[in-house]
């Protein structure tokens, strides 16, 4: 005989039994969110048979299209990826997530012209995407790199300046929009934007050598020396063995009217780099202008034995000759510098001063005409490159009322 207690235990067993046999539970609906949690741990064949129940229930849910071109980009199925996501846009334009995924398939597939326009799609309907605002940036650097090669600086500067107006939340990377757009705008002389972009790059990288040197170089060409000065003194605090440090902090003494001490720097740059040419220039040109006529032509020769064309110490050199009454060999280093450098406004002027004393008036005129064209056109260039750097700037605050 069975005790009470067995057949307790036996009645509840069964009674459990027959209730769950009544009373099955509904089997519950997959959701899209069911499927990115799977896809989430990497569970791709329970993400695609969640997505393709929801499909065969309700074809046109552009979220599953998304997700499911998601998994075949996952699966490596990038060509059968393209039409889902294609499809999730068709259905809903406005759908950030399908641009941004159609634009980054395009960029993984290397049709970077084809992902540029989903990109953009997707910032301007969702601007904090930071993986759409990353490749799309990186496009655009690419593009501009690219144009540069070919010339085409105008290119490359527009390029960069849409990047630039994605205002990138990641510092290094708006770093890295700076300090390209300053290049290009150093490249084209528009030497405001140069510095202004540089000095963004500064802000973000305080110690950053490459950004602090063409800083130098472009307040340099915009006649701010003692700005100039403390951007090479520090480039040279930070890479102490770098020749051209010392030199282009030389080249801004020099113009500070600090000769001794910029002398200090050229010579500083010829003892980590004897074998340079330009410090040597400078050091002739200074001695030339002290009238140490002696000592500018030791250092021209010194460079004419490296490089028997350089221009400049051809030029330098014939001046000497000059001083000296040497017309004749004047004139034909001047000469040499005209065919090295038919753009050198100086040795055209005094190929035209030595052709004078040698008698040769046509050709003296000739020179001396040249000279003056050159010299016109160099202000022409200037005051054009003054034209294109306000409209230009206005454009950019015009579009980046933040920055």
């Amino acid at each position: 005989m069975q005790s009470p207690a067995c057949c307790f235990f036996l009645f509840f067993t069964l009674a459990g039994f027959a209730y769950v046999q009544e009373s099955p539970p509904v089997a519950k609906s997959p959701t899209v969110r069911d499927a990115a949690a799977a896809l989430s741990v990497g569970d791709l064949s329970r993400a695609e048979a969640d997505l393709q129940a929801i499909l065969r229930k309700t074809p046109a849910d552009a979220h599953a299209l998304n997700l499911l071109g998601i998994v075949r980009v996952q699966q490596k199925r990038e060509v059968d990826a393209e039409p889902l996501f294609q499809q999730a846009i068709a259905l809903q334009p406005n759908y950030a997530g399908a641009q941004a995924s159609l634009g980054l398939l395009y960029a993984q597939m290397g049709k970077n012209d084809l992902a540029v326009a989903p990109l953009n799609e997707a910032l301007r309907l969702d601007p904090g995407r930071k993986d759409a605002q990353s490749v799309l940036i990186g496009i655009w650097r690419d593009q501009a790199h690219a144009a540069v090669q070919t010339g085409d600086a105008e290119k490359a500067l527009a390029l960069l300046i849409e990047a630039r107006k994605l205002n990138p939340s990641d510092p290094s990377l708006r770093a890295d929009v700076q300090y390209d757009l300053g290049m290009i705008a150093l490249r084209m002389s528009l030497f405001s934007d140069a510095i202004d972009a540089f000095n963004e790059v500064l802000k973000v990288k305080p110690d950053d050598a490459p950004s602090l040197y063409a800083s130098g170089r472009a307040k340099i060409a915009a006649a701010k020396f003692d700005d100039a000065q403390q951007a090479f003194e520090n480039y040279t605090q930070l890479r102490p063995n770098d020749a051209s440090g010392y030199y282009a902090l030389g080249i801004t003494l020099q113009a500070l009217q600090r000769a001794s001490d910029a002398r200090t720097q050229y010579e500083k740059s010829i003892a980590l780099q004897p074998q340079q040419t330009e410090s040597y220039l400078q050091l002739g040109l200074m001695d030339l202008d002290a009238g140490n006529i002696d000592t500018a032509g030791e250092q021209f020769q010194r460079i004419l034995k490296r490089a028997p064309q350089h221009a400049g110490a051809l030029t330098g050199l014939g001046r000497v000759k000059f001083q000296k009454k040497q017309y004749s060999e004047a004139a034909s280093l001047l000469a040499k510098a005209v065919a090295s450098n038919p753009g050198s406004r100086e040795a055209h002027y005094y190929l035209g001063l030595a052709d004078v004393r040698l008698g040769k008036k046509e050709e003296s005129e000739k020179e001396l005409q040249t000279a003056g064209r050159i010299e016109h056109e160099e202000v022409e260039k200037h005051q054009n490159m003054l034209k294109i750097l306000d409209t230009n700037q206005i454009d950019i605050n015009t579009a980046q009322p933040n920055q």
